[in-house]
């Protein structure tokens, strides 16, 4: 059975949030985080290692049995009352990066009191913990580096990548590494070219694989694939710590990824591999090469476009319009708005059994050139030719603007991914309005700053009428005394769902069908569905329920396709969320002893 441990309210939400611990045939899992912990350390070098160290709540036992006495104040103190002081030390400093710093040196201290205090205060720290202020850290690494945290490997020394990374086997945390996150550093939180601080977005993902699903610390890995940076300002920083070049590029570059990924199958064969913030250029071309071969996922193409999905169905769902028959424009054809395009052409080709060819008729995508064209030919990245139009189709090339092409296919979808802006102005709104009864429009673009519009004037231009997904977290909005919420595409409410299955199932591949199957599992969950005044989104703070749920639709979908090497996974719902849940690590001081002789 469950044992429902209740927690007292978050500060923010005052909702109460449930933890589990499990007394059943699933606690002795590998994986189960329960019992008692067996630590090898004691003295000084037990509270010198944040994954043992419990500061000032080591039990008068423990204190005794690792040589304790004297190192510590005497008082015990209790996980909650080591937050109420960690809380209150954080918000004495005078600025998020501040916040930001001092976050990190507690994780450097102590992870539970560390994941334990964000996850008491999950939606006033996550911009702290993550964007923006984790770019800021990240442009100011060099300079505010303390402890160096994640794994370093760098296009100079590629015969030494499997060497380095066995350095993160058997290190006496964990027999095995199940995730990881890896980054070159080229195109960083919309902040560019990073270089090697960029290590810092393997960290915070993962952070957030933690607070959102459960991936236990100790099983995971950042990595950054340091190949030079183009970055003027660090080679010219005479404290930059990463390789002092211009990136490398072309054969050179896939070689060095390539001996990463073998590598890190040998010397990890079940980890699961997440790309990170990848360069235009290399982003898709990777995830393509290598999905065929491991299982791995990339966030900024696969992510976003799940997010943005289960938003759009759950809206299509309110507006009583079936996928098959929904029309869409996205506005700005990058790696964010041709991630999207291909999960909702997936969705579609699924729904419908219908060709992705002939689903992509139903996405009408816009970039630099405006409508994309199968004559702008070399003007296309290969991720935008499957949805280039017919020419034949767009008889007026010189209209080829949002506008136009809002008044001509006349969408139930309005997607923003383009970072200009204002781009979705009153007139193109109203113009959208006159043709369907509920606009569904996306403004996704981050940060805050460049929203292709506000909520508020989306709200007020459809009269109260559009379903509204950011980017970004707003308030509420109101038209005509009706309150209306907006729902964030926050990709932490997805990836770290679909990671959980992904690793618990020891799942070969990550295929289509397991990530629809999450974005129906996310849609689900939406608040909307029950009142269409709701976000079309849940909010953040649920999010660790929500990863039970798509990690178990990603485990079933698994299984069908037959790619789960996982053995004895139940089969029966309730007892698949029972096993998923014995395996989640949740932020609670585990009773150490002595290793076993």
């Amino acid at each position: 059975m469950i044992k429902r441990r209740l927690i007292r309210p978050t500060y923010q939400t005052k909702k109460l949030v449930v933890t589990f611990t499990m007394t059943s045939k699933f606690s002795n899992l590998p994986r189960a985080a329960t019992g008692p912990l067996e630590c090898p350390l004691e003295s000084h070098a037990l509270l010198h290692n944040s994954y043992y160290n419990k500061g000032s709540a080591f039990t008068k036992e423990e204190r005794h049995t690792f040589k304790l006495h004297g190192l510590l104040p005497p008082n015990v103190q209790t996980l909650e009352e080591q937050v109420k002081r960690a809380y209150d030390q954080y918000a004495s400093r005078p600025n998020d990066l501040a916040k930001n710093t001092f976050m990190a040196s507690m994780k450097a201290q102590d992870e539970v009191l560390y994941y334990r205090l964000i996850q008491d205060h999950l939606k006033e720290m996550f911009s702290v913990i993550y964007t923006p202020t984790e770019g800021d850290a990240i442009q100011n690494y060099s300079r505010l580096f303390r402890k160096p945290e994640g794994c370093f490997l760098n296009i100079n020394d590629q015969e030494r990548i499997e060497e380095d990374l066995s350095r993160f086997a058997g290190n006496g945390k964990s027999k095995d590494i199940d995730y990881i996150v890896v980054t070159d550093g080229e195109e960083i939180l919309g902040i560019g070219d990073q270089g090697v601080g960029s290590v810092l977005i393997s960290v915070a993902k993962l952070v957030l694989t933690t607070l959102c699903a459960g991936i236990h610390p100790a099983r995971q890995l950042p990595v950054v694939l340091d190949c030079g940076t183009d970055n003027k300002e660090l080679l010219n920083d005479d404290l930059y710590l990463g390789l002092r070049h211009p990136r490398v590029r072309g054969e050179e570059y896939d070689k060095f990824v390539d001996k990463f990924v073998t590598g890190a199958r040998k010397v990890f064969p079940n980890a699961y591999i997440h790309f990170e913030d990848f360069g235009l250029q290399n982003a898709r071309r990777l995830l393509e090469k290598y999905r065929p071969q491991i299982a791995c996922f990339n966030d900024d193409v696969q992510g976003t476009g799940c997010v943005t999905l289960a938003a759009l169905m759950a809206g299509l769902h309110v507006s009583n319009i079936h996928i098959a028959d929904a029309r869409v424009v996205i506005f700005g054809s990058g790696t964010a708005g041709t991630g999207i395009a291909d999960q909702i052409c997936d969705a579609i080709a699924t729904e419908s059994r219908i060709s992705k060819q002939e689903a992509a008729k139903h996405i009408w995508c816009i970039d630099k050139p405006g409508l994309l064209l199968k004559s702008h030919k070399d003007k296309l990245t290969p991720a935008q030719i499957p949805f280039a139009r017919d020419d034949a189709d767009w008889t007026d090339h010189e209209k080829l603007d949002l506008y136009n092409v809002i008044k001509q296919v006349k969408p139930h979808v309005l997607i923003g991914t383009s970072t200009k802006p204002n781009a979705f102005t009153e007139e193109i709104i109203r113009e959208m309005a006159k043709h369907v009864e509920r606009p569904i429009v996306f403004p996704l673009s981050n940060p805050t700053r460049l929203h292709e519009a506000q909520p508020k004037d989306i709200n007020d231009w459809t009269e109260g009428r559009a379903l509204i997904a950011t980017g970004s977290p707003f308030p509420p909005v109101e038209y005509n005394g009706v309150t209306y919420e907006i729902a964030e595409c926050n990709n932490s409410t997805c990836f770290p769902g679909i990671g959980l299955g992904a690793v618990l199932s020891k799942s070969r591949l990550l295929s289509d069908k397991m990530l629809v199957a999450a974005v129906r599992a996310l849609s689900a969950q939406s608040p909307a569905l029950r009142d269409p005044n709701k976000p079309l989104l849940p909010d953040v703070v649920d999010v660790r329920e929500i990863s039970v749920h798509i990690a178990k639709a990603v485990i079933q979908a698994a299984i069908e396709e037959g790619l789960a090497q996982e053995k004895n996974i139940p089969e029966n719902d309730a007892e698949l969320e029972e096993w998923i849940r014995a395996q989640m690590w949740d932020a609670v001081y585990r009773p150490l002893a002595k290793p076993k002789a």
